[in-house]
């Protein structure tokens, strides 16, 4: 998998897992239906602890971008079953004041936003 970790960061190590995850899956590197590793496999993968790997797991199943069974695994949701959350809004709110603050404006900021958004798409 195309995981890594910042041991040195400031982000938690199961955020770091869930934010890549969430990437992956919106860059089409992960599509719906794909298995993801065992939460042993990938704790052993990126050497962090297997409770840490089952937190990540378990926000993401929350949020709706894996689906769990005991039979299968976790894998990648459909993507009408993802939801935003208020977590996530709060955060865009955050990082548009942000960029306002910094005297961007409006049309720069979608601007922007419409990059960033393509160069997920993959185009």
């Amino acid at each position: 998998m195309f995981l890594t970790v910042d041991f040195s960061s400031s982000v938690p190590l199961y955020l770091q897992l869930r934010n890549q995850i969430v990437v992956g899956i919106a860059e089409g590197k992960l599509v719906p239906g794909e298995r993801l590793p065992t939460i042993r496999a990938l704790a052993e993968e990126s050497g962090i602890n297997m409770m840490t790997v089952s937190k990540a797991y378990q926000i993401l199943r929350q949020e709706g971008y894996i689906v769990t069974d005991r039979r299968n695994g976790a894998t990648v949701a459909a993507k009408n079953e993802v939801c935003v959350g208020p977590d996530t809004l709060r955060e865009l709110r955050l990082r548009l004041s942000e960029l306002r603050l910094s005297g961007m404006s409006k049309v720069d900021i979608l601007a922007l936003c419409e990059k960033l958004y393509e160069e997920g798409d993959g185009k």
